[in-house]
């Protein structure tokens, strides 16, 4: 099925279906029970009226977490080439009760600062997801392919977030029932369908609690930023220097306004807007990829191998949702044992909107489909979903609910909910409105209940944080940039104009050098500053 609120980066290839802003509440016995549908408005509003800002936590380090702070790390060489280094460092599995429960290892990777020039400390990174693993794309991307100069002064590092990858990765279904759960029908016609798709998402839950443990219920996007403080900390550095794309954002916003007198430099790109509740926060999204769509469909129309025809996007538009009506009813072959599903394709044709050089690859996966040929679109769903050619499936699609759940009171109560809510949804995107909003149904059905709310983050007292925003993005649309920007009391708006999720890195030399310079001199572009 098509899962929605993933917010990840381009350069760790990162795709739509995941930032799952849901919350959990109890399911009834029944699949399709609920309660009345007309509380999810009133619910959202009354959330917007008790919004509480982020309060800083106390500059003193706790007696019973100073243990967690002095430790030592202990490095050696990891990584293929490339001069890289992973070490474990313990953090308390509840910040609540430390050293009354069990430890929490989490996987570190550096590389030293490379070079001329006077060394300016730790530079952290964070791809976004959740559940994107950092040390993949530190040793694959960030520390290699940043900047030389910005590689030169700083020592480029990375933490798996708790619960990701190599830090105790939650899991919550084998590679088969993976299989089976991406292909469960996302756009439901009857009443069988609905109880269907929600016994998947069920079956998703007891699966996650039955498999990760304790950790399942202490991977929020708060505790993450407490364990980024203590890494500061055991690398030596006074203050926080770091950048993070997509939910990095959310999690360096986070620290900044748990720990604002610790922000040294701080780039959040493609950004996300923490005061948003799930529902919106999906509908919001929900936009951003017809928006996206929009643009693939003006490019494609002007092109000889366009397969939605050559006339302009509305009618691209209405031959896509003809194809996927057509995939609905009677899924393609593949090649292999796996079809190709309404919802397998859905998530292929997403997972391009998060990168316009993905555009072509596009265009030939839909010829080959619209031709009986469904390979194309399964590959690009299998790369978004993670799926190696073995039938493996990486920990992302199991962190990135898993964290959204504990953050976000859910989107719906149940299946009433979204149906009240389908026609916001069908407007703000004729083409993937339907399926994205029956999959914020998710969290629903989680076994933890969420220990986060919507919150405006003011942070007073940081140093200059920079927040970039893409106009055309797809997954974290720009006035959600515009939001967190007017929330900081210290931000500096950057602003890309184009299309793609995320900014920096992506070819404009106006970006780059604002960021490079900021990250080098600490100063800041300025406020409102347009770059293409």
């Amino acid at each position: 099925m098509t899962t929605s609120r993933l917010v990840r980066t381009t350069g760790a290839v990162l795709a739509v279906a995941g930032l799952l802003v849901s919350g959990c509440s109890s399911g009834s016995s029944s699949p399709s029970a609920s309660v009345s549908s007309r509380t999810a408005p009133a619910r959202e509003q009354q959330m917007d009226n008790r919004l509480q800002g982020l309060q800083p936590l106390p500059a003193a380090v706790p007696a019973e977490l100073r243990r967690y702070y002095a430790q030592r790390l202990h490095w050696r060489e990891c990584g293929e080439g490339g001069g890289f280094e992973c070490a474990t460092m313990k953090v308390p599995l509840d910040y609540a009760r430390p050293g009354r429960g069990d430890d929490v290892k989490l996987a570190v990777s550096r590389v030293l600062a490379t070079g001329p020039g006077k060394r300016l400390g730790s530079l952290l990174v964070n791809p976004g997801g959740p559940g994107g693993s950092a040390i993949e794309y530190l040793q694959a991307y960030a520390g290699i392919g940043y900047p030389a100069r910005v590689r030169a002064r700083y020592d480029m590092v990375a933490v798996d977030p708790r619960g990701v990858a190599g830090s105790e990765p939650v899991t919550c279904l084998s590679d088969s029932e993976m299989d089976a759960f991406t292909q469960v029908d996302g756009t439901p016609d009857d009443r069988a369908e609905v109880d269907g798709l929600i016994t998947a998402f069920r079956d998703f839950a007891q699966g996650c609690k039955d498999r990760s443990g304790d950790v399942l219920g202490h991977i929020s996007t708060v505790e993450a930023a407490r364990d980024m403080d203590l890494l500061r900390a055991v690398l030596g550095d006074e203050k926080l220097t770091y950048v993070g794309a997509s939910y990095g954002t959310f999690l360096g916003a986070t620290y900044a306004g748990l720990y604002p007198r610790r922000v040294g430099r701080m780039v959040l790109d493609g950004a996300m807007d923490p005061s948003r509740p799930a529902l919106q926060l999906n509908r919001d999204q929900t936009a951003g990829f017809e928006t996206a769509f929009t643009g693939f469909a003006e490019d494609c129309v002007r092109r000889d191998d366009c397969p939605l025809g050559r006339k302009n996007a509305p009618d691209a538009r209405r031959r896509l949702q003809g194809f996927f009506k057509k995939l609905d009813a009677e899924p393609l072959e593949t090649g292999e044992i796996r079809e190709l599903s309404e919802s397998l394709a859905t998530t292929a044709v997403i997972s391009a909107m998060y990168d316009e050089a993905a555009w072509p690859q596009l265009r030939g996966a839909l010829r080959s489909a619209m031709d009986g040929k469904g390979a194309g679109l399964l590959k690009l769903a299998d790369e978004y979903y993670q799926r190696d050619a073995d039938g493996a499936y990486a920990n992302l699609m199991f962190a990135n609910p898993a964290v959204n759940c504990l953050d976000l009171p859910p989107a719906f109560a149940g299946p009433d909910e979204v149906r009240t809510a389908l026609p916001s949804f069908r407007k703000a995107s004729p083409v993937f409105g339907e399926g994205l909003a029956w999959a914020a149904l998710n969290c629903t059905y989680w076994p933890h209940r969420a220990t986060g709310t919507p919150m405006r983050i003011r942070a007073e007292g940081a140093a200059p944080i920079v927040v970039v925003g893409t106009t055309r993005d797809p997954a974290t649309p720009y006035g959600w940039a515009q939001a967190l920007a007017g929330q900081l009391a210290s931000a500096t708006l950057l602003t890309y104009q184009g299309d793609g999720h995320t900014a920096y890195g992506r070819g404009s030399d106006c970006i780059d050098t604002s960021i490079n310079t900021y990250l080098l001199d600490g100063r800041a572009p300025e406020n409102g500053k347009k770059c293409r």
